[in-house]
């Protein structure tokens, strides 16, 4: 499957012997689950009951914290193997620093590896090392409410920027707000930078090179897709930059408004908050021409691992392996409403099948996940929200970019 694999990143750092693959021995004992997906906590416990009734005297407990706090606060917590004998991290920084930390053992000859679809894996290798396994095929696009898109007259699928601008007027003009956008949650709010900079930008390792300073926010491209959120202003709810993730889901579920500008990663979430209407993604496609080189963006995401601190590895790799067989890997997309990069896998959700052409398009891989310094990736994504707040691009730009020069 092409999914737009192209300017990936791969962190290529010098390991003199290499990390050793995870011991092995009986599958018995107690393993720490460590991930931030309290949403997934019901699926996953259903999994490792089945997990459980295979291998006679093993558990697995799970160590579920917010993606903020797991973010700031993993690596000191599984560097002593008490917690997170099998973990999971965000594709980009923290990927790198529990890379360099040591963190990871080596899971390029595992069984699970032969399971993934081999263009999903890079977000997990280091140089000649597969450390960790992508699990997740996200979309961090923008997701529409079809019935409310079908009522406007709105075409859900625009061609350029002038024509996803009329989109949005079309919607306002049936009496609901366009875009609800959760700008006060930085994790969340950023999801849409990753639409707006993918066609803009003038190379695909845009993030990293803003970061090494070799692109500046002050550039002309970077100051254009700045101006482009200005002209979605009108469109957002009311206080859309203090706005948190769950009174933007609401908006959205309860019909008031037609985009949810988050990602197909938050299907779940809606279906929990009684949404009934059918959902399909939407890309900002910001070209004047429509001839951008990206049709959508994607992010390769939940990297599992196994602790190389852990004292009970054995257990820990079987749990990875057994989350990587397409028959388990299948109910856990199902029921998550998340596609895997695991091969084989039936979707039988609905919304997993009619979300499923977008695994073939050209999609970038999710540019913000680049920056390896959080300090300089929550300056350049607040340069955004700035101009929604009513600061002038330029202006949001130089401040931007005052806090990257500072951070080279």
């Amino acid at each position: 499957r092409d999914i737009g694999v192209t300017g990936v990143q791969t962190c290529a750092l010098p390991i003199s012997s290499g990390p050793a693959a995870p011991s092995t021995g009986a599958v018995t004992g107690k393993v720490s689950f460590a991930h931030w997906r309290g949403e997934d906590k019901a699926v996953f416990d259903e999994l490792i009951k089945r997990f459980a009734a295979k291998h006679d005297g093993v558990e697995v407990a799970q160590d579920i914290s917010t993606s903020n706090d797991y973010n700031a606060q993993a690596l000191q917590k599984l560097r002593g193997g008490s917690i997170g004998d099998a973990f999971a991290t965000f594709r980009g920084a923290q990927f790198k620093n529990f890379t360099e930390a040591g963190i990871y053992t080596e899971l390029k000859d595992s069984q699970a590896v032969k399971n993934y679809q081999k263009g999903l894996l890079s977000a997990g290798q280091n140089g000649d090392s597969q450390l960790g396994l992508p699990y997740q095929v996200v979309f961090p696009m923008p997701m529409a409410n079809l019935d409310l898109f079908d009522k406007a007259g709105a075409d859900v699928a625009p061609k350029n920027w002038d024509a996803f601008l009329a989109m949005c007027e079309k919607l306002a003009s049936a009496g609901v707000i366009p875009i609800s956008w959760p700008g006060g949650d930085v994790g969340n709010g950023g999801q849409l930078f990753n639409c707006m900079i993918a066609n803009n930008a003038p190379v695909d390792d845009m993030c990293a090179q803003i970061e090494q300073g070799k692109l500046k926010c002050t550039d002309d491209w970077f100051i254009k897709m700045l101006n482009q959120y200005k002209d979605l202003k009108p469109f957002v709810q009311p206080n859309a930059t203090g706005t948190a993730v769950e009174p933007a889901q609401n908006l959205f579920s309860q019909g008031k408004a037609a985009m949810l500008a988050t990602g197909s990663y938050h299907l779940a979430a809606v279906r929990g908050l009684g949404a009934k209407f059918p959902i399909d993604l939407v890309f900002p496609n910001t070209t004047s021409d429509g001839k951008g080189k990206y049709e959508g963006a994607y992010n390769a995401t939940f990297i599992l691992g196994v602790n190389s601190a852990s004292k009970n590895q054995a257990a820990a790799a079987a749990w990875i392996d057994f989350l990587s067989e397409p028959e388990n890997a299948g109910y856990y997309a199902n029921q998550t409403a998340q596609h895997v990069s695991v091969d084989k896998v039936e979707y039988t959700n609905p919304d997993l099948k009619r979300l499923s052409p977008w695994l073939q398009k050209k999609t970038a891989l999710a540019a913000r996940f680049q920056f390896n310094n959080l300090d300089v990736r929550n300056a350049v994504e607040a340069s955004a929200t700035a101009v929604i707040s009513g600061t002038s691009p330029e202006q949001a730009a130089a401040a931007a970019q005052k806090i990257v020069d500072e951070r080279l």
